[in-house]
């Protein structure tokens, strides 16, 4: 493996775990501290959440990660040989798809419903307990196993490919 491959692969399971962590956050008490507020505290708190997490670190990992999932899922099935090669086309296109894909699909279009809404309306209470809680929580929990299944698979990945250059060798 190429030392910038093999730098770009460990970066890479550092940032799935730093953004699956984020998710694991709000599936894991965010979302719930939220549904408890009174009122539209809620809604007008992920409204602003929504808002700034353009701003951030986080931002930046997890669009950066999107070709660089593809890369690694491309250099798995084209460069590195078997089982290792195959965990690690997984890995990316676990992400892709389990994370990106569903953020892009199912989250940032809630997301978008929700900012468009006056959060003191009823029907955004409405939206927000009966639509946007349990789904975009849903949704986010996947996000947050496709995150953590590719970090796993991909660190499994390079374990596996290392060993078998030491024992090649």
């Amino acid at each position: 493996m190429s030392p910038f491959l093999f730098f770009l692969a460990h970066l890479a399971v550092l940032s799935y775990a730093l953004v699956g962590g984020v998710f694991l956050a709000f599936s894991d008490f965010i979302m719930r501290a939220l549904s408890v507020t009174s009122g539209q505290g809620g809604a007008e708190a992920m409204q602003a959440i929504n808002r700034e997490v353009f701003r951030w670190v986080f931002m930046v990992l997890f669009l950066a990660l999107t070709p660089v999932s593809l890369l690694i899922a491309a250099y798995g099935a084209i460069v590195v040989e078997h089982g290792p090669g195959t965990l690690m086309v997984l890995a990316g296109l676990t992400y892709f798809v389990g994370s990106f894909g569903v953020t892009v699909f199912f989250n940032v279009p809630m997301n978008e419903t929700l900012a468009g809404m006056e959060a003191s309306a009823g029907a955004t209470l409405d939206y927000w307990t009966h639509t946007y809680l349990p789904r975009w929580s849903f949704w986010n929990t996947v996000r947050t196993v496709a995150c953590g299944l590719s970090a796993a698979l991909l660190l499994f990945s390079l374990i596996w490919a290392a060993q078998s250059q030491t024992q090649a060798a």
